[in-house]
């Protein structure tokens, strides 16, 4: 007979993005960074910011509002850079504020919507409801492999 776990949990960074709120597992994210100074390189699509020098390290940019289609926004003093790290890739996503770290119980994810603030579905891993907040759950190798 096998027990079900109900309270397990995942530890996720919520950022924000066109009024939206995303989660993003901190497994997927190295560090939290200001904006600062991107070196663009031509012929690179649109949401390719450029490339910046983190800590010694030649890292690309993306911006994830261009990547999912979302208004344009100029960056302010809440932007951030996510440095994400998958597959001997080292990356950063463009943000409008990251600042809440939580743990989210795995059983409150519920599947995605169709479009859920304007991104598109297949870059979701789902939804979660957690009191009157909403979160979509970025999944982080289909938002960066195209």
């Amino acid at each position: 007979m096998s027990v079900e776990v109900l309270d397990e949990q995942m530890k996720v960074i919520i950022f924000q993005m066109h009024e939206e709120e995303y989660a993003i597992k901190v497994s997927d994210i190295q560090s939290i960074e200001r904006m600062q100074s991107v070196t663009r390189i031509p012929g690179t699509p649109t949401f390719v910011k450029g490339v910046m020098n983190l800590r010694g390290v030649i890292t690309p940019v993306i911006d994830l509002r261009e990547k999912f289609g979302l208004e344009k926004k100029d960056s302010d003093e809440s932007t951030r850079i996510l440095i994400t790290a998958s597959d001997d890739l080292t990356l950063g996503l463009v943000v409008d504020g990251a600042n809440d770290v939580m743990d989210i119980p795995l059983n409150k994810i519920e599947p995605t919507p169709e479009v859920v603030g304007g991104v598109e579905a297949h870059y979701l891993d789902g939804v979660v409801k957690l009191g009157t907040r909403l979160f979509s759950l970025l999944n982080l190798e289909k938002a960066v492999q195209e």
